[in-house]
């Protein structure tokens, strides 16, 4: 049995994979109560039934919680932490953690937004713990059963890396809203259509994170300086360029071109390479979806083929296609073979 405590917008979200593959599901959580099918009596009773617990707090809360609940720990439970920084969940729970309980730090690099767009692959870091390595590999294997991809890291490894990356994303992004940038404006270009993803990717999936990510991570402090010292001086060579037509030849002005080697031929078909990729990714998220649409009405008693909605949804992909200057017929054609493909795995989802 896998319990969460914490059952916020992500550790719900992790329990209904964990359900969706078969375990049995408990939580407690005081705040954001769980279903009545899962909850647990108590936080006590949560800590004394499960085989996995699944720490899914805040990252400031955390080490008091692990000091709540180690009387209650027994042996052979496994405790997996979800912070988005390690260093200090690992150390709350090499100080605190009982004898006879295993401990592991992981962080799964997804969350409730690209769960339900169905994103695949799922990631998750696991970090090597030399004192509990029997516990690592259980948690491993656990990850894998619902499907996520592991990658081990050490919690320092893991932190450095987050720092110039997860945290510095935040960062930035906080920048840009704050400035308004964008804001307002009918269009924008496509260098900065990639950046508005980003800033959307932070507010929706994880925006509380932001204080978290700066303040827990112990490398986020030096990537900020870091980033902002590079800024600046990218910002004093841009004064002292003069005015004419000529592009300047000061290397700090460079930005390393991607396709000055390549033929246009060969940058173009890398570009749909590119592209191709993004579609098979996309139809992996399609397909994610698909699947659990089939559940809700394997849950409800419905069929799966739906004669009127199938009609009405060709009907719209064919004007999406024409206003995009695309063959209709040849559109229709892609999509009712996506259709097909989609009542063949609700059909074998339903006879499971």
């Amino acid at each position: 049995m896998v319990g969460f405590l914490g059952f916020g917008r992500f550790g719900r979200a992790l329990a209904e994979l964990f359900d969706e593959a078969g375990y049995r599901v408990l939580a407690y959580d005081p705040e954001h109560r769980p279903p009545t099918q899962v909850a647990a009596a108590s936080l006590e009773a949560l800590v004394t039934t499960v085989d996995y617990l699944v720490v899914a707090v805040p990252v400031a809360k955390f080490a008091q919680v692990i000091r709540q609940i180690a009387g209650w720990m027994r042996p052979g439970l496994t405790l997996i932490d979800v912070c988005s920084v390690k260093m200090q969940p690992s150390q709350a729970m090499a100080e605190h953690v009982v004898p006879g309980v295993g401990w592991v730090a992981t962080h799964p690099l997804f969350g409730p937004s690209s769960l339900a767009r169905g994103e695949r692959p799922l990631r998750v870091i696991v970090c090597p713990n030399e004192q509990h390595s029997d516990a690592v590999e259980r948690v491993a294997r656990l990850y894998r059963a619902i499907g996520c991809d592991v990658l081990l890291q050490t919690a320092d490894a893991h932190d450095q890396v987050m720092a110039q990356t997860h945290a510095l994303a935040f960062f930035l992004a906080k920048g840009l809203l704050d400035m308004g940038a964008g804001e307002g404006v009918a269009f924008v270009p496509p260098s900065f259509q990639s950046i508005a993803r980003t800033v959307e990717a932070v507010r929706e999936d994880a925006g509380h994170l932001f204080v978290a990510l700066h303040r827990d991570n112990p490398h986020a402090a030096a990537t900020r300086r870091q980033f902002l010292d590079a800024l600046h001086n990218i910002d004093e060579h841009l004064e002292r360029v003069g005015p004419g037509p000529e592009p300047s030849d000061d290397p700090a002005l460079q930005i390393p071109s991607l396709t000055y080697q390549a033929p246009e031929l060969l940058e173009t078909r890398a570009l749909i390479d590119a592209v191709d990729r993004e579609l098979v990714s996309v139809l992996a998220r399609r397909q994610q979806l698909v699947r659990r649409a089939g559940r809700v009405k394997a849950s409800r008693g419905w069929g799966v083929h739906d004669p009127g909605r199938e009609q009405r949804l060709m009907g719209e992909r064919r004007q999406w296609a024409a206003e995009l200057d695309l063959v209709p017929d040849e559109v229709e054609e892609v999509f009712r073979t996506l259709l097909a493909q989609s009542r063949t795995a609700q059909r074998k989802d339903s006879a499971k």
